[in-house]
């Protein structure tokens, strides 16, 4: 098994306090220790995010510890896609979501489901 630690300044993702409030909650009381970050390839544009709860990382995942004991496994396959990601909870209209603020998304399908890179 190959685990990377987070080293801040490096160009990876990013999760901001209201996203780690809102991954805080999300396993509390779950049968999971941390949120697993992928894409996979889907829709009319190419790419989708994907969110798992998960116990331990997967043997490629590089590992990101935050605040509140929050651990954050992302898939390395899925770094050349979301490099440098945003990962955000925030008010869409009424409701409040997970956003992915990707630098690197080029288009968008129009469900908002799917999306492309440069």
């Amino acid at each position: 098994m190959s685990v990377e630690s987070y080293i801040p300044g490096r160009d990876t993702i990013s999760v901001t306090q209201a996203a780690q409030r809102h991954f805080v909650k999300q396993l509390a009381g779950q049968h999971a220790q941390a949120v697993r970050i992928s894409v996979k390839e889907s829709g009319c544009t190419g790419y989708a995010y994907v969110m798992d709860l998960v116990n331990e990382p997967a043997s490629e995942d590089m590992v990101l510890e935050l605040e509140q004991g929050l651990k954050i496994f992302v898939d390395s396959k899925a770094l050349p896609v979301i490099r440098g990601t945003e990962i955000d909870y925030a008010l869409d209209g009424v409701n409040q979501v997970v956003k992915f603020n990707n630098p690197n998304a080029k288009d968008f399908c129009g469900c908002g489901e799917s999306f492309s890179i440069n």
